[in-house]
């Protein structure tokens, strides 16, 4: 009997009542200006299925997963989720940068018409000029195939 309960106990955590599978935890609090209205956190994925929930007011939903941002919403919801995370990561260090440079990074971002990082990979996807690629990394190697 001891442990059919621990197995019980083991397999509880997985089973979904009601809801949206790809979400792990849900947090329900109440807006402070205004006791009658609540937000709602979630953990996990499923913009889509969150914005289709009734109740919800999809017009006031938003994440911070660019990539499914970009996917149900669109490049330009993309771009702009990709400028409000830089202003909320970078405002909790008490930094500010100028709103001019978060909106170029974005752009150089998504310009393309698909999220790209400003990484080796997503530099050498943009591929706009030999310097851009050598101002990143591998400078060397990419003078040198260019010259090549």
């Amino acid at each position: 009997m001891y442990f059919v309960m621990q197995q019980l106990k083991s397999r509880l955590p997985h089973v979904i009542i009601k809801g949206i599978p790809t979400i792990v935890r849900a947090v329900i609090t109440k807006q402070e200006k205004d006791e009658s209205q609540h937000n709602l956190l979630i953990e996990g994925y499923g913009l889509r299925e969150v914005m289709r929930t009734p109740g919800i007011d999809f017009s006031k939903t938003r994440t911070n997963h660019i990539l499914e941002t970009c996917s149900v919403l669109g490049i330009e919801a993309a771009r702009k989720c990709i400028i409000n995370e830089i202003i909320y990561t970078m405002s909790q260090y008490g930094m500010h940068i100028d709103d001019r440079h978060t909106q170029l990074l974005a752009d150089e971002m998504t310009f393309k018409g698909q999220v790209l990082g400003i990484t080796r990979f997503g530099v050498s996807k943009m591929k706009n000029s030999v310097l851009m690629l050598a101002s990143f990394e591998m400078t060397t190697d990419h003078l040198y195939n260019s010259a090549i």
